[in-house]
């Protein structure tokens, strides 16, 4: 059973179905397998693999990590349900400043792939939620950066109006005064 993919309203974000095969004993499912994502365009090499947990109303982001060491990855949640959004920072393209959102819970156990060039963040909707991350780049804070969380310049419609944020996430920029160099014609 393959692996399904489908193009988002921002055609660089992707969400993926794993195959699940589930019986009286649970379930079974890939959750990666180079060749069919490389076929789907998603060829990087995943370096490293992160597992957060959260309570209801915690909101963690808007992230990214800048060139040389920027970051695509691939976000489920093990447990519970989150709310993902994903936002363009790729100046000079069709998209810059759009943004996509999609519910990624256990029960509907799909996978969000997040490309270079975008920020990266969610808040928890259900009594709490454990997430898997795949990143193509290792952690680097000397590069870490990200865009806060109401931006009204970005308008993202969040299910919360308070959440639960690190003192981080409280003091991001907006995303015209961001820390971005990515750009669309360049591919960074």
């Amino acid at each position: 059973m393959p692996f399904r993919f489908a193009r988002t309203a921002i055609p660089d974000i992707m969400m993926i179905e794993p195959p699940v095969v589930s019986d009286e004993r649970g379930f079974f499912m890939e959750i990666y397998k180079r060749s069919e994502f490389a076929a789907q365009g998603i060829a990087e090499t995943f370096v490293q693999c992160n597992h957060s947990k959260s309570d209801r109303g915690v909101l963690r982001g808007l992230h990214y990590q800048k060139p040389p060491k920027a970051q695509a990855k691939l976000v489920r949640a093990v447990s519970g349900a989150i709310y993902d959004v994903v936002v363009d920072l790729r100046s000079g393209g069709p998209t810059y400043g759009k943004w996509f959102a999609a519910t990624l819970s256990a029960e509907n156990q799909k996978i969000l792939y997040v490309p270079r060039g975008f920020a990266h963040g969610f808040c928890v909707i259900s009594a709490e939620a454990e997430i898997f991350y795949m990143m193509t780049a290792e952690y680097a804070p000397e590069l870490e950066a990200g865009v806060i969380w109401n931006d009204p310049e970005l308008a993202i419609e969040w299910p919360i109006a308070e959440p639960v944020l690190s003192p981080r996430d409280r003091a991001w920029p907006s995303i015209v005064r961001a820390d971005n160099n990515f750009s669309y014609l360049d591919g960074s």
